[in-house]
């Protein structure tokens, strides 16, 4: 598949792996809508890159509706009725492996079902079983395991392989399976038969539910068929700014879409001309700082902010902000927190439906839990929480725990709707700011603006980094201003680095055609119709 296509009028996707950008793509050719095909597509990449997400994960929408109105869906899952501090009085942190990193309800299907409501609204039809079908038939089946979920198995089989449920599913004779070996995964692939025959609410007020429940209480995490049935998602007004290119959108809290608006809004006022330059690298490091600390002081439960968000968004405390950068000199900074492996996915069709969609476990693999009875993988979320009951995200039964996703999408003065994306924990809105910048601000095409070598600081993939890492490809001349500028600098052996994103964009013209791309570093593609 490729990296890159436009020209499109009926429809156009993108995914990190090929066969979801392939369920999104048949999805509509059969007449579907962009969200329709997004269903398809967040439960194909669930079978063939779980590694990355799941449907025991989370997922965040943007909408934006052929009307022109933005929505932000909100499938976040709560921490469970038994998820109190004492039951992790032995541990000095919650423990981010095992039946006890399980703790929130998976909200990702959730979402599927606002998100289905929505497309109706669209004038969608498509039934649930064709929706679900290239899931289920690639979970029955198999699909043969990529190149990023064997080296990310390997990685990780180790500290996995006792976790209940992990080996038997992902494990061949004990050792991580090799680039093509076919994955099969036949729990989960009844599990999605039944839901797209009884509908996705049974996942967690019906059949599907109760067996949930009930392996999760043989495991003993803390989630209870009672949280499964309460749970539900949500439609809340996007996070918004305006800055010269256009309106950007991203969702609201728990997420860190305020992070990702505030790097974006800060770089504009710094009014870099050049890209590549010191001045581009610099600003958007620097302005990633400011906006990591907010987010870290700020975000939480939405019912339990102390401030609300919009104040971060505003022009003044922007300006001061934006004017106490130093240009020429690195400032402090502390890692924060933020590991996390995802996926990002965009789709756009002819009527003006515009989705960019992200889906979550946390970190690779998520709690390593895997329910027997459906072939569940549990998220492990959770353990963003705090057990320091004076901490700004204490866990506490029926809380959301802070995210690091962030779906992003712009209307640009010019008339492009853009959506776009990527995965990476403390890294999505560096990345995301990286994309933007170079594509909409430096006329840089797609394709070449996905391509070019990336930046992050802060953590991601489990690792903590308080240095500047770069990938190999950038100019020798940049890094040396970067290290005189007081930058710790880590350069990656590789050209591409898988922990640099997977990202990817659809592109909604004003004349109705559509363009879409994704990154060289994943395994995926974009294609349409």
């Amino acid at each position: 598949m490729d990296l890159h296509t436009a020209g499109h009028r009926r429809g156009v996707v993108c995914a990190p792996h090929s066969a979801a950008a392939e369920a999104g793509r048949a999805v509509l050719a059969d007449g579907g809508n962009a969200l329709e095909a997004m269903v398809a597509m967040a439960a194909s990449i669930a079978v063939v890159y779980p590694h990355m997400n799941g449907i025991g994960g989370d997922g965040f929408w943007m909408v934006r509706e052929p009307s022109g109105r933005l929505r932000a869906l909100m499938a976040a899952g709560r921490a469970g009725a038994n998820a109190r501090p004492e039951l992790y009085r032995e541990y000095e942190a919650i423990p981010p492996r095992g039946a006890l990193a399980a703790l929130t309800v998976p909200g990702a299907i959730s979402g599927w079902m606002l998100a289905l409501e929505a497309a109706k609204a669209q004038g969608g039809t498509l039934p649930l079983d064709v929706l679900l079908g290239h899931a289920i038939r690639q979970a029955a089946e198999g699909t043969p395991v990529s190149r990023s979920l064997a080296n990310l198995t390997a990685a990780v089989a180790d500290e996995l392989k006792f976790v209940p449920g992990f080996a038997p599913t992902f494990l061949v004779d004990g050792k991580a399976p090799t680039v093509g070996h076919n994955l099969r995964q036949p729990a989960l692939a009844a599990t999605l038969e039944q839901l797209a025959h009884a509908g996705l609410a049974d996942f967690y007020r019906g059949d599907v539910g109760r067996e949930v429940a009930a392996d999760l209480d043989r495991v003993g995490a803390p989630v209870t068929r009672g949280d499964l049935e309460r749970s539900r998602a949500t439609i809340a007004d996007p996070l918004t700014i305006t800055i010269g290119a256009g309106t950007l959108y991203n969702t609201p809290p728990p997420t860190q879409g305020l992070a990702a608006l505030m790097i974006l809004a800060l770089f504009d006022r710094l009014g870099v001309k050049e890209a590549e330059s010191f001045d581009h690298v610099h600003g958007l490091i620097e302005a990633a700082k400011r906006a990591l600390r907010v987010r870290d002081s700020a975000i939480s439960d939405p019912d339990r902010m102390q401030q609300p968000p919009e104040r971060f968004l505003t022009g003044t405390f922007l300006t001061e902000q934006a004017a106490a950068i130093d240009r020429h000199k690195a400032g402090p900074f502390s890692p924060p927190r933020g590991a996390g492996d995802t996926i990002w996915m965009g789709a756009a069709d002819a009527s003006g439906l515009v989705v960019s969609y992200i889906q979550s476990l946390y970190w690779e693999f998520g709690s390593g839990v895997v329910l027997p009875s459906t072939g569940v993988l549990m998220q492990n979320r959770g353990v963003s929480f705090s057990l320091n009951r004076h901490a700004l995200n204490a866990l506490e039964p029926g809380r959301l725990p802070p995210h690091t996703l962030s779906p992003a999408l712009a209307v640009l003065s010019d008339g492009r709707v853009i959506a776009y994306g990527t995965m990476g924990g403390d890294a999505q809105p560096q990345i995301q700011a990286a994309l933007f910048t170079r594509h909409v601000l430096y006329r840089v095409p797609l394709d070449q603006a996905l391509d070019r070598p990336r930046w992050f600081i802060g953590r991601t993939w489990g690792s903590a980094h308080g240095s500047v890492m770069l990938e190999g490809r950038f100019d020798g001349h940049l890094i040396d201003r970067l290290v005189s500028a007081g930058h710790e600098v880590d350069v990656t052996s590789a050209p591409y680095a898988a922990n640099m994103g997977h990202a990817g964009a659809v592109v909604l013209y004003p004349n109705g055609t559509l363009e879409a791309a994704h990154d060289p570093r994943a395994d995926g593609g974009a294609t349409g119709i």
